[in-house]
């Protein structure tokens, strides 16, 4: 992408990843982390002066506390039992 050209690739520690908490309004709690992937600096600048990041991440997503009404059945083992 010619908007990233001249990017700078960083390396990153994990110092903290939190989950956010969310009430559903059907019962459930969303557990929501955003999980650092990659990172970008660009040779562009916010107005104040700081540089601009651009990363890779992902969502990982969990629900807690689902209603039983809420649930499917489960599904049968395709596993070969032990």
């Amino acid at each position: 992408m010619e908007a990233f050209a001249g990017s700078v690739d960083l390396d990153f520690e994990e110092e903290e990843e939190h989950w956010n908490t969310y009430k559903l309004s059907d019962g459930s709690t969303l557990k929501v982390k955003l999980v650092l992937r990659g990172v970008k600096r660009l040779k562009r600048f916010e107005p104040d002066g700081s540089p601009i990041y651009v990363i890779n991440s992902i969502n990982v997503v969990r629900a807690i506390n689902i209603p039983k009404e809420l649930k499917a059945k489960p599904k049968e083992s395709e596993l070969p039992p032990v």
